[in-house]
């Protein structure tokens, strides 16, 4: 049997050099502020991670008592779609979860393996098979791109006390960082589902909200659309975790056009052949 395929050539092209930057913003203030000597940062820094990382531990085991695993016999369906969206991505040990809830949501957690990815039952209700398998490799593409641990890490230096002014700036960096992150991981999920116009119909429908089923899905875009349409909106995604929905989409179609997504999306595939 060959040697499975991986990459993260899917990245994002601005993520790094955002994280790079973020970086060496945080660093300069920790190291020029008063508020905090680079002794206390690092002790600080290195105390959050290890809650991270305990309070992932945690956030598992009640996750455990009261979500399913997915599993061949527990989620036959999503099963599959695990199984290739697993195989084209190559994130290593992961083991996901339906989680129930009305939130049209799923995330990933864990610093150490294996790393844990949550749907939420909401999802399975207005989301056919391949705009799962978008979601789903969105949240591997997190995994495999290493965000589950640098976020962290990132957010641990960017928590370091220090002035308000000089708090809000490492604030805003980190979330920049945030939504590099999400365009990289985009990438993921079209990668997993092969299917670009599945991608952009799953975030439709997450901005639809959990009635996506009973609404005008178009109706839906043309107000997705319009949020970039005032100087309200680019203001609230500074301080927001996530892209705007529509920048997601032109993203998504811009990417899907290029030879490079081509090109990997044959690579990737060859991963499910036996």
């Amino acid at each position: 049997m060959s040697r499975a395929f991986k990459t993260s050539a899917y990245r994002y092209k601005g993520e790094l050099l955002v994280l790079l930057l973020t970086l060496l913003l945080v660093v300069g203030v920790v190291v020029f502020t008063v508020a905090a000597t680079a002794c206390l940062s690092g002790i600080f820094v290195l105390a959050f991670i290890v809650l991270s990382f305990y309070l992932g531990r945690s956030h598992h085991q009640a996750l455990v008592s009261r979500a399913r695993q997915v599993t061949a016999r527990s989620s036959p369906r999503i099963a599959l779609i695990v199984r290739d969206a697993t195989a084209r991505l190559q994130p290593g040990d992961v083991l996901v979860y339906i989680a129930p809830g009305r939130v049209m949501n799923a995330y990933t957690f864990g610093l150490s393996s294996p790393k844990v990815v949550v749907i939420y039952s909401a999802l399975m209700d207005v989301m056919d098979s391949d705009e799962l398998a978008f979601i789903l490799g969105h949240e591997l593409g997190h995994v495999a791109l290493g965000h589950t641990w640098l976020n962290s890490l990132v957010g641990g230096i960017a928590g370091v006390p220090a002035s308000w002014s000089a708090g809000m700036l490492m604030a805003m960096t980190f979330l920049w960082w945030n939504r590099a992150c999400e365009y990289s991981a985009d990438r993921a999920g079209l990668l997993a589902c092969g299917k670009p116009e599945k991608a952009v119909s799953a975030l439709v429908k997450l901005g639809a909200g959990p009635q996506a089923g009973q609404r005008d899905l178009s109706e839906v875009f043309r107000r997705i659309d319009a949020e970039d349409d005032n100087l309200m909106g680019s203001l609230g995604e500074i301080m927001a975790t996530h892209p705007m929905l529509i920048k997601r989409i032109q993203a998504l179609r811009r990417y899907a056009g290029s030879s490079a997504y081509r090109r990997l999306q044959k690579l990737v595939d060859r991963n499910l052949q036996p």
